[in-house]
């Protein structure tokens, strides 16, 4: 079966790559079903979202590889490339997706631990005598 649409999602270090194909609304991502691959429902739930909005859930079967960073940002990553990869094949869906927050890039990341510090921002103990 070919492509309708093909979106690359990212949240924190997480990347994933979601391609749409007709079918029955199966989501399959790492080669596991989405159930059996995000066990909390939040993160399944966030997932389904943009296919929610759209009211395309049992209309597209969806195939994501996904890698880096924890649980979280991979739902967060799989949410934005669905969202791209929805627009791509029904650009009237746009609109919808962007109110709702979907197409645009959550850049919030961990800021870098800095030298002589004990952390990105917490210093080591100041000792006064």
């Amino acid at each position: 079966m070919k492509n309708l649409g093909i979106g690359t999602g990212r949240r924190k270090t997480s990347v994933a790559r979601v391609y749409i194909k007709d079918g029955s609304g199966k989501i399959t991502i790492n080669g596991k079903e989405l159930a059996q691959y995000f066990q909390q429902r939040d993160h399944a739930i966030m997932v389904r979202q943009p296919l929610m909005v759209t009211d395309s859930e049992n209309k597209f079967d969806v195939l994501i590889n996904v890698y880096g960073g924890g649980t979280h940002g991979q739902a967060g990553a799989c949410r934005h490339g669905l969202a791209r990869a929805l627009c791509q094949i029904e650009p009237g869906n746009c609109a919808s997706l962007r109110a709702n927050g979907y197409l645009t890039r959550d850049s919030r990341m961990v800021e870098r631990k800095k030298y002589g510090q004990r952390g990105a921002r917490r210093r080591f103990q100041f000792s006064k005598r």
